[in-house]
Parts: C-alpha cells; sequence; structure tokens
C-alpha cells in the first residue's frame, strides 16, 4: 500500500519572479542573483580584438565585398595566422544556475541503465508519485523520441517537443551522466567551454560566447586548468550584441564597405612600417619608432599583436559585409522557431543570439545561462513553468541545427539540485507531482543531446547513461569517475565531444590521463563518431 501527502498549496511563482528562500541567505553576489532570479543578464560586450572601436558594426555576415591586397593576405595568413572557422562540432551548453531536477523528473536515470527502475520512494525523492513511475517493459512514463529516454511528462521534454519536428528529434541521440555536486553555487567548476576550445572548436568571428560576463561565460566556474584568457568568452545575451561585433563606426556612414577596407588595409601597411616589421614576423632590422622596454621575444610579440589587431580588423570587415546576415532578429528560421520578436521573451533572444552564432560557425562554442531554478519553494508549479522553457530554448537549438544543416552538441548542467518530501502539488501545472522542499546535491545529474543532420548518433556502449543511481534516489558517487568530481564530469563531457569527431585517440595528449586511457575511456563514451575530425568529413 503506498500513500500520498497532500499539503496545502502554496502559490506559484511567476515565471520571471525572483525567489526569496528564508532558509538562504540574501543575494549578494551576481551568481547569487542570477540563481534566484533576480536577473536574466544585461549586455555588455568584449570585443574580440584590441581595436574595439572598430569592431562593431550593423554589417555582418555573408561574402566578402572585395579581395584583401596580397600585402594584407601575406600578414593575414603568414604573419598573424588568422584563419577562419575550426569546423568542428557546434557546441552549446545550458548553465541552470540554482539547482535544477535533471534526474527522474525529466530525464530518466536507473541503477545501471536508464530504464533500469529506482524503488518507489526513489522515484519520490525525485519528485515522481507512484502513479508517475516509469516501467521499461509497458513503455509507460518513457519517452524516446530524442534517443535519451526522458519521462513523458517531462517539462523539459515538453518544452523540447514544442520547438522541434519528429524528423529532427529522429536525428538525435545522448546520454545522461548522474554527478553530484555543491548546491546553489557558482563555484562548482562545471563549465566546459575552454576544454571545447582546447579541443578545437573556433568560430569564424569568435572562439567563445556566453551570456554572463564572467570568465567561465556562464553561472558557474570553468576548471581551473582549462582557463585560457586568450580565450575568454565574448558576452552576448541579446540580438543587438551580435549586430554589434563588426563595426565600421561613423566611417560606415562616409564610405562604402570597400572602401573601408581598402582603408583598413592602408592603415594595416602604415603600422607594419612603424613596429619594425617589415622584413617578417620575427626579424626586427629596424627598430621602429614604436619601442618597449621587453625582453626581445616579448617585444616582436607586442609589435606583432599591434599590427595583427588591424589587419583582423580589416579582414572581419570585409568578411562580413551584409547588414543582417549576422542579426537573429531578421533570420527566417528563427523567426519561425520563436515567432516575430522572439515571442516577447528575452530569455528566447537570449538564446537565438547564442545559438545562431555557433550554429552558423561564427562561434566554437557557447553558453546559456537561465537564472531562477533555485526552486524548492514547497510546490512544484514553479519548477515545472520554468523547466518548460529551458526546455523550449533547448528544442530551438536543435531546430535551428536542423533547419541550418548542422551537427550540434548540447550539453546541460546545474550547480546540485534538489529533491521532494513526496507531497503532490494538485494545481494545473503542479500537474499532481512532488513539491519541491530542498537542495539536495546527491540527485544531480547532467546530461548532452547530438543532433546529426544526416542520422542519429549511434550507442558505443549500449547505454545512454555513464554511472548510476542507487535505488534509493542518489547518485552512486563510485559509478563513474564524474560522479563524485565536477572537473572529472567536465572532462567526461569534453572525452564525449572529441568522440564524435573521432578523435579519442587524442585525448590524453589534450587533458591527460585523469579519466584514464585505452579501454578506461572507451567505457564513458555513449556516442560513436559522427564525423572525422571535421564536420566536413561525415561519417
Amino acid at each position: 500500500m503506498s500513500f500520498i501527502i497532500k499539503s496545502r498549496r502554496k502559490r506559484a511563482y511567476g515565471l520571471n519572479e525572483p525567489l526569496r528562500h528564508e532558509a538562504h541567505k540574501k543575494p549578494v553576489t551576481r551568481r547569487d542573483f542570477l540563481a534566484q532570479g533576480f536577473l536574466t543578464g544585461a549586455a555588455t560586450i568584449v570585443a574580440p580584438t584590441m581595436l574595439t572601436s572598430l569592431l562593431k558594426s550593423g554589417r555582418a555576415g555573408a561574402a566578402p565585398t572585395t579581395t584583401l591586397t596580397p600585402d594584407i593576405l601575406s600578414l593575414k595568413e603568414d604573419v598573424c595566422n588568422i584563419t577562419g572557422g575550426a569546423g568542428k562540432i557546434p557546441f552549446i551548453c545550458f548553465d541552470l544556475a540554482g539547482g535544477a531536477s535533471i534526474a527522474g523528473s525529466n530525464v530518466l536515470v536507473g541503477t545501471r541503465d536508464q530504464l533500469d527502475t529506482l524503488s518507489v520512494q526513489g522515484y519520490s525523492k525525485l519528485g515522481l508519485p507512484g502513479g508517475m513511475v516509469p516501467d521499461a517493459s509497458t513503455g509507460t512514463f518513457v519517452d524516446t523520441q530524442f534517443g535519451l529516454a526522458f519521462h513523458t511528462d517531462s517539462a523539459f521534454l515538453r518544452g523540447m517537443l514544442s520547438m522541434t519536428s519528429e524528423t529532427t528529434r529522429a536525428n538525435c541521440n545522448g546520454a545522461i551522466i548522474p554527478a553530484r555536486s555543491e548546491n546553489d553555487t557558482g563555484n562548482n567548476p562545471h563549465n566546459p567551454m575552454y576544454g571545447i576550445a582546447r579541443a578545437g572548436a573556433k568560430g569564424e568571428l569568435l572562439t567563445l560566447i556566453g551570456s554572463q560576463n564572467s570568465e567561465s561565460g556562464g553561472n558557474s566556474m570553468a576548471p581551473a586548468s582549462l582557463i585560457d584568457p586568450e580565450n575568454r568568452p565574448t558576452k552576448i545575451d541579446r540580438a543587438s550584441d551580435v549586430r554589434g561585433l563588426v563595426d565600421t563606426g561613423d566611417v560606415a556612414k562616409i564610405l562604402r564597405p570597400e572602401d573601408t577596407v581598402r582603408s583598413l588595409e592602408t592603415m594595416a601597411l602604415l603600422s607594419k612600417s612603424k613596429v619594425g616589421l617589415d622584413e617578417g614576423p620575427v626579424e626586427l632590422l629596424e627598430p621602429g619608432t614604436v619601442t618597449t622596454a621587453l625582453d626581445y621575444e616579448q617585444d616582436v610579440e607586442i609589435r606583432k599583436r599591434f599590427l595583427c589587431g588591424y589587419v583582423k580588423t580589416a579582414d572581419t570587415v570585409n568578411t562580413f559585409s551584409d547588414p543582417g546576415a549576422l542579426d537573429p532578429a531578421q533570420d527566417p528560421d528563427i523567426t519561425a522557431i520563436f515567432g516575430p520578436n522572439f515571442g516577447g521573451d528575452g530569455e528566447f533572444q537570449k538564446t537565438a543570439s547564442v545559438m545562431k552564432l555557433v550554429i552558423q560557425g561564427n562561434a566554437g562554442a557557447g553558453t546559456i545561462s537561465m537564472g531562477g531554478f533555485d526552486y524548492h519553494t514547497g510546490e512544484r508549479a514553479t519548477g515545472e513553468i520554468r523547466d518548460f522553457r529551458a526546455g523550449q530554448c533547448m528544442g530551438a537549438c536543435l531546430e535551428y541545427a536542423a533547419r541550418q544543416g548542422k551537427p550540434l552538441m548540447l550539453y546541460v548542467f546545474s550547480d546540485g539540485s534538489l529533491s521532494s518530501n513526496g507531497a503532490i502539488d494538485d494545481s494545473v501545472n503542479g500537474r499532481g507531482k512532488g513539491v519541491w522542499t530542498g537542495d539536495n546535491q546527491q540527485t544531480a545529474a547532467s546530461f548532452f543531446l547530438v543532433y546529426n543532420p544526416t542520422r542519429p548518433p549511434e550507442l558505443m556502449n549500449g547505454t545512454r547513461q555513464i554511472g548510476y543511481f542507487r535505488r534509493d534516489g542518489d547518485v552512486e558517487t563510485a559509478s563513474s569517475p564524474a560522479a563524485n568530481s565536477v572537473n572529472l564530469l567536465v572532462q567526461t563531457v569534453l572525452l564525449n565531444y572529441m568522440a564524435l569527431h573521432s578523435e579519442i585517440g587524442l585525448f590524453t595528449t589534450r587533458f591527460g590521463t585523469a579519466l584514464g586511457n585505452g579501454s578506461a575511456l572507451d567505457n564513458l563514451v555513449a556516442l560513436g563518431p559522427i564525423c572525422n575530425g571535421t564536420i566536413g568529413n561525415p561519417v
């Protein structure tokens, strides 16, 4: 006999209403405010080169208006090593600040595989009452439209379904990674973007972007061992940020795009003479009129940076000259997904801005931070409506990738998680599920989905789960290296990203042997390759 506890229902919070917890300290840091839903982020952008004033514009994207002169092309390729995007699989991560429920009520999790069931009490802890427990033998409450198994009433799933076509869903697959992390803090080193860059991801304009003005680009930190100041994410959280990436300022009002490029080329050649690099990038035959107090190698590097700033500017303005090509508000595929004006939702606009840059190859990887997921408010409805919108944003990324004919790896994580005491919220938005009553890092997990335009990625080891839960609804911390170490969770994600490129053999060279090597690495890979090295070589 099972008992269902019903309690006096508490008022649900609005979709964008801040969460105030009596048991929590007042928000002080930006991360505190984000986790409790007091802000969704304001726009401040970091330009991709030192010449910020010359690199923002309404002109962006499409084919170059002219051809760079041979002198500038030589500087671009031989001296400055300016290259286009790297052709890696686009990567977007969702950082759900506050400790969202991922395992059980959203993505199914089990004691060995996703469909190896937990106890009724375990599911209750994860917010599912006895009448909503999944049953693999009958398929009850199990949805595998995205390859990865979701609970049929998952708010993530419902949001994703609302944004994706059946064809898009059929070409997806994924995995869940049971892994505990600290509750309600940005100090978890969850963000993998620097590692994605080290794995080779690079965009035509930017390497990394993120919706928060932080070192990681999101709410959670990046692992210290992976941080590369050269790749600090550029802040992008709205359409105006994207439109402002390439700008010639008032020059655009006077000169045509091709004349602007020629002017910038002239500035580059003049600077080349001034910094004393006439005979090549490293031989200073003349001291020039610009001098530094640095040693030889540092001096040369500073001079190169000064020169290459102008070269990069000329190349960027030349490449991105169409006024609307970078603008998500003018993209018909984005309008078809979100509706005009991004459906009037700032989170949709943020998602559209990041996904367009990443999926079109103008950024290598991006983080979308969403706030207000610390929703243990003594009822269920608040979490359901927030999870639904997060699912809409995830689904939009997958659908946009499908419309663009590009693959995508989508990774979702949160700082800690929460649990239910078994009481039921029977309101319309509570949906008869368990109320969220407190933080609980033992129920945490992350997951990823991969979309491939030609076919769904194949399973490597016959399971979509890396590690497992105990029957009582807690992470088994010995089930994988990732289960009890956020740093190793990130490495596991990076390993799976490289595996999609047929590059498992390069992993230890780039990231060390903390996960082991050989068969130990193979056991942590969920999906097989979809390309050889770059997306231009599909398998």
